[in-house]
């Protein structure tokens, strides 16, 4: 009788070893683990202070340990009150990003002007070859800098250079506010420099004395509002389970969308002096900075993974006590940094991982024609044979059904295909704005101008829905230590695109079927590059590089044996 269980022990100590725990979860992806009382290891937050911190327990030698993506699900609830007022508080912000991205559409543009001798209203290129004396501007000079400094004939293309500029600020701050918001300042911190340093900017560009000042401004307006859009995705989904957290991200595009729609009010209203056009948008992020950003949260994944657990931990708290639960009193987070003593930077383990490297270049392909597209068609709406006040108030009347359909489309459909059939379809309808504007297409079709409307409509809908799913996409593609970071590159990239938009809309005053047709070409090719992504519907967030690169390898290894 001993000896059959002495041989029965044998064998079941082999099964262990021909199957270790790994082998296992390959074998039975369908049944989860239970979460277990583990003892206290270099891995798992073993501060001692009181139990309300949640930190410690009546068991010194055992904890109750989970991540914070097992937390959020399976305590604090996906989306609750207090995390939907937590994306309202951070995603209110975008509105201010949108107003000083997009004011040059007013401050920028080309008045018409009036023949002194016949009275006929002409354009500027009419004015070329006439002294000043025999036309004036079709209402007053500080209507818009090209009326205040003349901005036409052969100065024409400087009208171009401010708006330039401050893309190429947005790309330059975009790598800077994410190393500072992966490394030292943190989101939320992050964010409150971002909107004093825009209103100190702002403000001071509306006393620029010539153009080349009014440039230098605009760049560092670009430069320093550069942090807004990138920490506020990133704080609003960083708090939801990845149920919502396409949905989420859509939300603050919604604001941004609000923010593009204020523009052309306040722009009517203050018609007369686009300075104080300027002064308007410059204190609304101030107001904010000052009276709403402070009842925010910081993300509790990055106070984790910066080993400020207690931190973390008390933000968990507070999010579940105001959605009306409670977390146990034993429980304590997983560390997902073990060997903290490993002076290596997150930026420096970014760039040396070959699969993140890889990814973020594609990402930025694929930013770089999205952003060049969406701020294209918005600042090509000077070209179109419309009142100017008109045309993008339809542009931006068209992001709210872009950010509904692209929620609605984010909850059932994957990431991949929903970017590049978005960018197909904005790509074609350029393509179609691009015939509809040649002249005898116009002469022929009765109603050519508002079907060019109409198309330039929609295509500007599918650029803004590609250019909302790419910024949560390349939220879900990096972890935590390095999402910032990812995110910001990936708006570099934008910004890149949309540097060169200005560009090619002042060639367009030339021939706009060229630049639509240039656009169009951008929008399909970024599209196509999406294509090498992983698609990431429904995926954990991960908080290291080592973390999800293990994970990946694991769940590839998985796909090949299924």
């Amino acid at each position: 009788m001993a000896y059959n269980q002495a041989n029965k022990h044998k064998i079941q100590k082999n099964k262990k070893n021909i199957f270790p725990p790994e082998t296992t979860k390959i074998m039975e992806p369908s049944k989860q683990e239970a979460p277990k009382l583990m003892g206290t290891s270099p891995n798992i937050s073993n501060d001692s202070s009181a139990s309300e911190k949640g930190e410690a327990t009546n068991q010194p030698n055992s904890r109750y340990a989970l991540t914070v993506d097992e937390v959020i699900e399976q305590h604090i609830g996906a989306l609750g009150f207090a995390q939907i007022v937590h994306v309202l508080l951070v995603s209110i912000a975008w509105v201010f990003d949108a107003q000083t991205t997009l004011v040059s559409i007013f401050s920028d543009a080309q008045p018409a002007a009036r023949i002194l001798a016949t009275g006929a209203i002409v354009e500027g290129a009419a004015l070329c070859g006439l002294s000043r004396g025999e036309w004036e501007w079709n209402g007053s000079r500080s209507d818009t800098i090209v009326s205040e400094w003349n901005l036409i004939c052969q100065h024409k293309f400087l009208v171009a250079v401010p708006s330039t500029l401050f893309f190429i600020g947005s790309l330059f701050g975009s790598g800077v506010y994410g190393y500072l918001a992966d490394s030292w300042f943190g989101r939320k911190k992050t964010l409150l420099l971002s909107c004093v340093l825009t209103f100190v900017t702002a403000f001071a560009i509306s006393f620029s004395p010539n153009v080349w000042v009014y440039a230098f401004l605009r760049f560092a307006n670009g430069f320093f509002r550069s942090g807004i859009g990138s920490c506020c995705i990133v704080l609003a989904t960083e708090i939801v389970g990845k149920k919502w957290r396409g949905q989420v991200g859509q939300y603050g595009f919604f604001f941004f969308t609000l923010g593009f729609l204020s523009l052309p009010l306040m722009a009517y209203l203050e018609r007369k002096s686009w300075r104080n056009l300027y002064r308007i948008i410059s204190f609304l992020p101030l107001g904010y900075a000052v009276c709403l950003l402070p009842f925010a949260y910081e993300s509790p994944r990055w106070l984790l993974v910066k080993g400020r657990n207690k931190e973390a931990m008390v933000i968990l708290k507070k999010l579940a006590r105001r959605n009306g639960k409670q977390l146990p009193a034993d429980l304590s987070l997983v560390d997902p940094i073990p060997e903290r003593n490993d002076q290596t930077s997150s930026s420096e383990k970014f760039w040396k991982t070959k699969w993140a490297v890889k990814r973020i270049i594609l990402v930025m392909m694929a930013g770089f024609g999205s952003g060049f597209v969406y701020y294209g068609i918005q600042l090509n709406a000077e070209n179109l044979n419309f009142n100017l006040y008109l045309t993008v108030a339809v542009n931006a009347l068209m992001e709210f059904p872009a950010v509904f359909i692209g929620s609605f489309l984010l909850g059932v459909m994957n990431r991949r295909p929903l970017f590049s059939n978005s960018s197909y379809l904005a790509g074609v309808a350029c393509l179609l704005c691009a015939v509809l504007s040649l002249h005898r297409v116009i002469r022929a079709v009765s109603i050519a101008k508002w079907l060019q409307l109409a198309v330039e409509a929609v295509g500007f809908m599918a650029s803004s829905t590609a250019y909302d799913v790419m910024y949560v996409y390349s939220v879900e593609l990096f972890p935590t230590n390095v999402r910032n970071t990812a995110v910001s590159l990936l708006r570099q990239a934008f910004m890149l695109g949309a540097s060169a938009a200005p560009l090619l809309v002042a060639l367009g005053r030339e021939s706009a079927m060229m630049s639509f047709i240039v656009f169009g070409v951008a929008s399909v090719l970024s599209g196509v590059v999406s294509i090498w992504l992983r698609e990431t519907r429904n995926a954990p967030l991960y908080e290291t590089l080592a973390q999800q690169g293990k994970a990946e390898e694991i769940e590839n290894k998985t796909v090949l044996i299924t």
